[in-house]
């Protein structure tokens, strides 16, 4: 069964919190960031069996380009399709306020992240170097055309 795909609301950035301290790769930010993101970006969360948080993206828009800022899935839904619900819904998003494309910088190690990104047809773009700490590697530079 797909997930529910819906805004988030400042009630569920402890349940997003959660989630993302669960993922070493994800980027980690306080919930004050996350709070930033819900008032002024866009802040999707998946919700499955009986209503549990269970993924989110966060996004933010930039002169008609978006930025994927985060997204990340609870490990015990992994393997369940709910990061491409999640881009998904993104791109649907993006779509409607007119974005040209859509970008991200991913750690070049993060094999995974970066095999879902080219499923969804993001394409490498550049490279950041020294652009992530502990440990210091590259990031990658990814976008999609939404046109």
């Amino acid at each position: 069964m797909p997930p529910a795909i819906r805004r988030a609301a400042l009630t569920d950035i402890p349940a997003i919190c959660t989630i993302e301290q669960q993922a070493p790769s994800a980027a980690h930010w306080p919930a004050e960031e996350y709070a930033k993101l819900v008032a002024t970006g866009l802040v999707l969360v998946a919700e499955q069996e009986s209503d549990v948080c269970c993924g989110f993206v966060c996004a933010k828009a930039v002169a008609g380009e978006w930025e994927l800022e985060n997204i990340v899935v609870a490990p015990a839904f992994h393997r369940r399709g709910i990061a491409d619900f999640l881009l998904q819904s993104l791109f649907d998003e993006a779509k409607r306020a007119d974005a040209v494309r859509v970008f991200l910088e991913v750690r070049e190690s993060n094999l995974p992240a970066r095999r879902l990104y080219e499923k969804h047809k993001f394409r490498e773009s550049g490279r950041r170097h020294n652009y992530y700490q502990n440990p210091s590697e590259d990031a990658i530079v990814y976008e999609r055309r939404l046109n």
